[in-house]
């Protein structure tokens, strides 16, 4: 147990902490700008695999990790823009729609990997070469300083620019903002293609920035949690900030635990971000700042 308190170890922790943290940071940040319209966006486990293949495939066949994320991020986009039809436009209950997405982009991205990749009687499995970090000293790649970055950017945009005041006004009361002119439709379809871009990225730092690869169940839940930290942050981008570094120490912790054969049940150390994680959302639910009007569809003329 001792072992587990070295220097190296510390560190070892600090900078996984950052890496695990990094893919449920993007997808929470574009989830936050997402709700704050007023849409629910049930999909980000579906948006991330459709990300993490999309951005796979590409830099596979080119070679390059930036042409990969960019096939992430348009990914992601494309399966987010459908979900802003049957919202947005065709006013499909959000949570039906999210769960479909989600159906559909799981479904999608295995079945073009199958087809592409697993071919009768080949052993092979595919890999990319993973994104370096920019600095040796900071062993993080770029991915996660973009996620960092993008805090007190999505935070000044939702809360110093007019666009981000009125969309957050489009999420808490859209028959005012329709009254004043503002485009109820148009926000929230940025918000909502914002979203599965940002959620694209995240799954592409699973197979281009960590693994490598890409398989079945590469994103394991993280849109679930991600999900979940929008919440225990309080629609706030540094609390989002907070609920993700959190996840990703209790993550980087117990897997350093179990490297050093703490005599715990493994499935118990494997649980306990979760576990955490579910009571630091009961703990927090009596300061909730959630958009009004979220996963209610706005029909213009009826109160």
């Amino acid at each position: 147990m001792e072992d587990l308190f070295t220097s190296a170890v510390i560190v070892g922790i600090f900078w996984a902490t950052l890496r695990i943290a990094t893919p449920l940071l993007l997808a929470a940040l574009g989830e936050l700008v997402c709700e704050s319209s007023g849409i629910l966006n049930l999909s980000l486990e579906g948006t991330m695999t459709m990300g993490a293949f999309a951005g796979f495939y590409v830099a596979n066949e080119t070679g390059s990790i930036l042409a990969g994320l960019v096939a992430a991020g348009l990914g992601g986009a494309f399966l987010s823009l459908i979900m802003a039809l049957m919202t947005v436009t065709a006013k499909v209950n959000q949570v039906v729609a999210g769960l479909a997405l989600n159906i559909l982009g799981l479904g999608l991205a295995f079945f073009w990997y199958r087809s592409i990749y697993e071919a009768e009687g080949s052993i092979d499995i595919p890999t990319v070469e993973t994104m370096e970090a920019p600095w040796e000293v900071f062993p993080i790649p770029w991915l996660t300083i973009l996620a960092l970055v993008m805090v007190p950017v999505v935070w000044v945009f939702l809360y110093r620019t007019k666009y981000g005041l009125e969309l957050r006004s489009v999420g808490h009361n859209p028959e005012a903002c329709d009254m004043r002119g503002v485009g109820i439709i148009s926000r929230q379809y940025v918000a909502v293609v914002f979203g599965g871009v940002m959620a694209g990225l995240a799954g592409s730092f699973l197979s281009l920035g960590s693994t490598g690869l890409f398989f079945p169940d590469i994103i394991s839940g993280r849109g679930w949690i991600a999900l979940a930290i929008v919440i225990f942050g309080n629609w706030r981008a540094t609390w989002v900030l907070v609920g993700s570094l959190l996840f990703g120490f209790l993550e980087a912790t117990q897997l350093a635990l179990q490297a050093s054969d703490v005599d715990l049940p493994y499935q118990l150390l494997l649980a306990l971000p979760f576990v955490l994680t579910i009571v630091a959302l009961v703990f927090n639910r009596s300061r909730s700042n959630v958009p009004l009007s979220l996963t209610i569809p706005y029909h213009r003329g009826e109160r």
